[in-house]
């Protein structure tokens, strides 16, 4: 019989800062890099296309003693029988002995842990001196994005936010962020401006950095709008078939992943990969060796640089153990005998 800790999100909540998950994330990477950790195959399964599918993201951090998965499952009829679309549950066991240690809600880990890497991306790649941001997508992640960057880089001033799909939505996410992020990231204080954009074109031209995280299948930031000197991290093109940069920003930029084998074959590599701008043959390098000091990330300020961020199991794994490590030594959380 074993003690397992089961972990609501409510509980995630508690025991979670932003701080702390960039660097749990940062050290997934350098992991990887130094071959201190493995990401197992992605299992994907549509079980109706268009309708309801499921993924399971694995892997094994060496380091830190733990291996684990995230089941991810999207039924899109489930707001009609008022579930949530998107439901997912991570598990965590021991790297020695394969006991279980946890059973999380995956929801906030997810976020965050999104939400983090793509800060990273920012941190690492985009020009020290940046002053503004634009936001791509007013969904769900938008408002962990945002507040992760603004962590990782407090010198922003500008948030421009825009709505791909519905009008005047970026307009009413601006009234209402800074009181959301502030209630989601007690103790840092957000100073940027927001500002709603609905020109595409104009915003991107305007912006030292990118975020992208939408379900788009077809490019939204075309190259002819992205300004020398410009980083964008790709967050929502994490399964194959899903762009929302246009593929020749590839034939110029400094482009980084967070894992090639995965990179390769959904999102936007993926797209790169196809047309032939980018080769298996020539892997692009891995954001951990960034980190790790091993290559240099930017090269000079008019660089144009891309994070595309495919999302791996190891940074659930690692932020899931930060939150079970968390709320052991608070006592928050259940444990059950299994």
């Amino acid at each position: 019989m074993f003690k397992v800790r089961v972990l609501n999100q409510e509980n995630i909540k508690r025991v979670l800062d932003m701080g702390s998950v960039i660097d749990a994330v940062e050290k997934v990477y350098v992991l990887k890099c130094e071959k201190k950790a493995d990401v197992f195959p992605m299992v994907f399964h549509e079980f109706e296309r268009g309708v309801a599918d499921m993924d399971i993201k694995s892997g094994y951090l060496e380091d830190a003693d733990i291996f684990g998965l995230k089941l991810v499952s999207w039924f899109g009829e489930n707001e009609k029988k008022d579930l949530p679309l998107l439901i997912g549950t991570t598990l965590v066991f021991d790297g020695k002995t394969g006991v279980p240690k946890g059973l999380l809600s995956a929801e906030h880990v997810t976020g965050m842990r999104t939400g983090a890497a793509g800060a990273i991306g920012a941190k690492y790649l985009a020009r020290k001196n940046s002053e503004s941001m634009l936001m791509v997508g007013t969904g769900h992640q938008a408002l962990f994005q945002i507040g992760a960057v603004l962590t990782a880089m407090p010198g922003l001033c500008k948030v421009m936010v825009h709505s791909p799909r519905t009008k005047g939505k970026a307009e009413e996410f601006c009234l209402s962020a800074k009181d959301k992020l502030e209630k989601m990231f007690p103790g840092i204080a957000f100073e940027a401006a927001f500002e709603p954009a609905d020109d595409l074109q104009e915003a991107a031209l305007k912006s030292d950095i990118i975020i992208t995280a939408t379900p788009s299948r077809e490019p939204m930031i075309l190259r002819e709008w992205v300004k020398p000197g410009t980083h964008i991290s790709c967050i929502g093109a994490d399964m194959s078939g899903k762009q929302e940069i246009d593929e020749k920003i590839y034939e110029t930029a400094r482009v980084f992943v967070d894992d090639w084998g995965q990179a390769s074959s959904v999102g936007e590599t993926e797209t790169a990969l196809s047309k032939g701008i980018v080769s298996l043959a020539e892997p692009l390098p891995e954001i951990g060796e960034v980190i790790a000091g091993k290559i240099a990330g930017r090269a000079k300020d008019d660089d144009i640089t891309v994070f595309d961020s495919t999302g791996i199991a190891l940074q659930d794994l690692m932020v899931s153990k930060l939150a079970l490590d968390m709320a052991e030594s608070l006592g928050i959380g259940d444990t059950i005998d299994l």
